[in-house]
């Protein structure tokens, strides 16, 4: 766990090494998210195809049950008209 320091009472050497240190991590930081970053890119690229596919299904899948549901509705209106006649 780290330690709470009064930067008032460090000297000039001290703050510099603190500094340092501060600058470092924030250098290591941007390091690791654009690493992530890149790391994420390749994923994304890596599933877009499969995505587009599952996709292009599913809306092929929508349009032959809407289909479907047109036929089935047709059909049960001819035969509520023929129930009637």
């Amino acid at each position: 766990m780290a330690q709470s320091v009064n930067i008032t009472e460090l000297s000039l050497p001290q703050l510099e090494l603190l500094k340092n240190q501060l600058d470092q991590s924030a250098d290591d930081a941007k390091d690791f998210f654009k690493r992530k970053i890149d790391f994420l890119t390749k994923q994304m690229e890596k599933i877009q195809p499969a995505l587009q596919e599952k996709h292009a299904m599913k809306q092929a899948i929508m349009e032959m049950m809407s289909q479907k549901i047109q036929q089935l509705t047709a059909l049960g209106a001819s035969q509520a008209a023929a129930a009637k006649a």
